[in-house]
């Protein structure tokens, strides 16, 4: 017995777990079975959801672009119509326009036929009268023809030789005061504010130190510089600056260079002042050449010499009442070769003959000739062409022009010196900087007077006392400064400075 049940539980174990292993297996299968029917459903509903949301969307789309083909129908429609309600009214008015010209024409005819008629009528009275002057004054026609033309002869030589004595007696009358005016106006070409203009050029210091470095021990820094640039050098009691004066442009900006570049480097000694005239010059001539090169670039005109190069390119650093001798020259060769185009004349040559026509004012010489005569000898020596020749010794009638390019020279320069704003008076530029500073100081409120000295340098405002008090004028002292800063342009600083004072007067009786 006991040996049966040690056969039957094993047995019946083994049974009872391949029994519930095949429970198991059979419920997974089961459970897998309804997960993947219930995805097989999400699937189906999804899909569903998704072709009624294309299906709305392909309804949506087919709405919206029937809406915007519909749109454009209405906007196509509507051009349509308004394109043939202009066309309607353009008929309009074409036919209007013809009704009116018909009307024009038929009254023209008219006109034409009435005037041809008067003018029939007229010839025939005129022959008449005709015939009967010639029976009272027992004259042809011929021969009251030649009286008539005998007696406004005489009549035109009476009324010319009064002329004539008219003019006679107002020159001899004028004589003296055009006499005068050229005597004035040579006088004023030469006056100190002209000069000045021309001559002089001024130099900003750092400090007011720098004046005792550029002097130097017993005065050698300053005599070097003066020897080799060969200026003046004017060191008096304008704060922070010096003057450079000379009458050679060229020299004068070398000068002036040379003397920029010492106070930049703070080494003042005469070797390091020889050492930098000496680059500054070499830099300067070939400055010189370059400008003009360029000029002769801008142009297009070739086949200059190198020592007309160089005489053009001095004219950089020449003004003529402020205008720069080399833009003028510029200009008016620009003009000219206009003015010969419109007209039919060479162009290349009124313009070759127009950059000319101040190279004499580029050429160092000594000769006591004017500068279109030492320009007619440089153009000669260049070879240039008699025409080129002329224009140069003509422009300011030396000599007659002797062509119509000539002729086109004087017109050009005179225009470019004439238009606004190529030549300025230095007077009225510096009266009108100072009345300048003083109207910014003058609209501020609390300013009772404002004074510019110094020439322009320094700006003394006088406020009142009871408007204005410690603080404010501070303040007020900035704002002047920095609407002097935004508003005017000018070199070096102004010094502004405010005065404020309070006076109390009292008697004793």
């Amino acid at each position: 017995m006991p040996w049966i049940m040690w056969v039957i539980l094993p047995l019946a174990g083994l049974t009872l777990g391949w029994t519930i292993r095949w429970l198991y297996a059979r419920f997974q299968l089961t459970a897998s079975e309804q997960r993947a029917e219930r995805i097989k459903q999400d699937a189906i509903k999804e899909a569903d959801a998704k072709k009624k949301e294309i299906l709305l969307e392909a309804k949506e789309q087919v709405i919206r672009d029937r809406n915007q083909q519909e749109r454009e129908t209405r906007e196509r429609r509507g051009e349509l119509q308004r394109y043939e309600k202009r066309v309607l009214q353009k008929e309009e008015a074409v036919d209007k326009k013809t009704a009116q010209i018909e009307k024009t024409e038929q009254t023209l005819a008219d006109m034409e036929q009435s005037l041809q008629a008067r003018s029939g009528a007229l010839e025939k009275e005129e022959e008449r009268y005709r015939a009967e002057l010639e029976r009272i004054s027992g004259l042809t026609v011929d021969e009251a023809k030649a009286l008539i033309i005998r007696d406004m002869e005489n009549e035109a030589r009476h009324d010319a030789q009064g002329l004539i004595n008219k003019i006679e007696q107002e020159a001899n009358l004028s004589a003296e005061k055009k006499a005068r005016d050229v005597l004035i106006a040579a006088i004023q070409r030469l006056a100190t504010d002209v000069t000045g203009e021309v001559t002089v050029a001024t130099v900003t210091l750092p400090n007011d130190e720098m004046k005792g470095r550029i002097i130097g021990r017993e005065g050698r820094n300053i005599r070097t510089l003066e020897t080799l640039t060969g200026v003046d050098i004017i060191i008096d009691d304008t704060p922070e600056a010096v003057v450079i004066s000379c009458f050679d442009p060229v020299r004068r900006e070398i000068a002036k260079i040379a003397l920029e570049r010492l106070i930049t480097d703070g080494r003042i000694h005469p070797a390091r002042i020889e050492e930098i005239v000496t680059k500054v010059t070499k830099d300067i001539s070939q400055k010189i050449f370059e400008e003009g090169e360029k000029v002769l670039f801008d142009l297009g005109i070739h086949n200059i010499n190198q020592e007309a190069i160089r005489a053009l390119g001095r004219l950089y650093f020449r003004t003529s009442y402020g205008q720069n001798v080399l833009s003028h020259s510029k200009e008016v060769a620009v003009i000219a070769g206009i003015l010969a185009a419109e007209i039919g004349a060479n162009r290349e040559l009124a313009k070759r003959g127009a950059l000319l026509h101040d190279i004499g004012k580029g050429i160092e010489s000594d000769s006591d000739l004017n500068h279109a005569e030492i320009g007619m000898d440089m153009a000669r020596k260049m070879g240039e062409d008699p025409r080129i020749i002329n224009a140069v010794g003509s422009h300011h009638n030396d000599i007659e022009p002797s062509c119509i390019e000539s002729v086109l020279v004087q017109i050009a320069d005179a225009i470019s010196a004439a238009r606004p704003g190529a030549r300025r008076e230095t007077l009225d530029n510096y009266v009108k900087r100072l009345e300048n500073l003083e109207n910014i100081a003058t609209g501020f409120t609390g300013v009772e007077k404002a004074f510019a000295i110094q020439a322009g340098r320094e700006l003394r405002i006088i406020v009142n006392n009871e408007a204005v008090n410690d603080e404010q004028s501070r303040d007020l002292a900035k704002q002047i400064a920095k609407k002097i800063e935004n508003d005017l342009r000018y070199p070096g600083r102004i010094r502004v400075t405010i005065i404020r004072e309070t006076r109390i007067t009292e008697y004793a009786r």
